[in-house]
């Protein structure tokens, strides 16, 4: 069976760097056999001049556009920092500010949507922060944000102690479907 596929994916999709443990872990095989995996699937983007490549440090593997695409990328992060946030963009914030920190699978339970890139470009543009607890990552807002905003202190967003402690998501984020 060719795991080279179910590597890329998890590469695609992951934020940051993968360890070859974890990546192992995911797709239930030995360690040696995924790093072999990755390392064939570095030198197949790399000798095939794709636009984006497989780089690894230490036991560390990690999807990036090529070098040879930097100018081309630049332009687009620079095009996409500048406009004007997308209505998706503007509510996946929202949920940040009041519900943060805030867990990507719970975010994206919240919006019903996969919120990576929404979530990467907020990254870009420095509105948000992430960190990782025990194999979860949690968003929170940056202190750019509540600059942005004009506020001392994210508790002066409307409503702020009433949505941020409103017990109907939590409700709705901890039912499972047998609840329903």
């Amino acid at each position: 069976m060719n795991i080279k596929p179910k590597i890329e994916s998890l590469l695609f999709t992951a934020a940051k760097p993968m360890a070859i443990k974890d990546l192992a872990s995911l797709i239930n095989k030995p360690v040696k056999e995924v790093q072999a995996s990755c390392d064939a699937l570095m030198k197949e983007y790399k000798d095939e001049k794709r636009g984006i490549e497989i780089i690894k440090n230490s036991a560390k593997y990690q999807m990036v556009s090529a070098p040879d695409q930097a100018k081309l990328i630049q332009e687009f992060i620079k095009d996409e920092t500048v406009g004007e946030l997308t209505r998706p963009s503007l509510e996946t914030l929202t949920i940040i500010a009041y519900r943060g920190p805030i867990s990507k699978i719970d975010l994206e339970r919240i919006r019903g949507v996969n919120c990576s890139l929404i979530l990467r470009n907020l990254l870009i543009r420095g509105l948000i922060e992430h960190r990782t607890e025990k194999k979860e990552i949690y968003y929170n807002i940056t202190f750019d944000f509540i600059r942005f905003l004009g506020i001392n202190n994210i508790k002066e967003l409307p409503d702020y102690e009433r949505l941020n402690t409103d017990d109907s998501l939590d409700r709705m984020l901890n039912n499972t479907p047998e609840q329903n």
